[in-house]
């Protein structure tokens, strides 16, 4: 059975290594789902409960947390981005530095 576009998302996030990121753009080109980048935040939305999909590996092209700053998502993604080592200044990480190259 050929998996759906939201599994094939979270397929994607699955595979991204700890301590890197990608952009909603490249989750979006490596499932197969060409510029579709926008859809990638509501297909991580729809996790299930108790999912270990690595949502928070998940940024804007420019490196940006998605969420407002200052907000309890924010301010979970960027702790858990630092948990793994990855350096969040001021609400964006270093795509140069930190992007994932599969």
């Amino acid at each position: 059975m050929e998996p759906t576009k939201d599994q094939k998302i979270w397929q994607v996030v699955l595979s991204i290594p700890t301590g890197t990121v990608a952009s909603y753009g490249q989750v979006a080109d490596m499932a197969g789902l060409g510029r579709q980048a926008r859809y990638i935040g509501r297909a991580l939305g729809k996790l299930p409960e108790g999912h270990s999909v690595p949502w928070y590996r998940v940024l804007r092209s420019n490196g940006q947390i998605a969420f407002p700053k200052g907000s309890a998502t924010f301010l979970k993604q960027k702790d858990l981005l630092e948990q793994e080592g990855v350096e969040v200044a001021n609400g964006k990480v270093s795509m140069r530095q930190f992007r994932w190259q599969p």
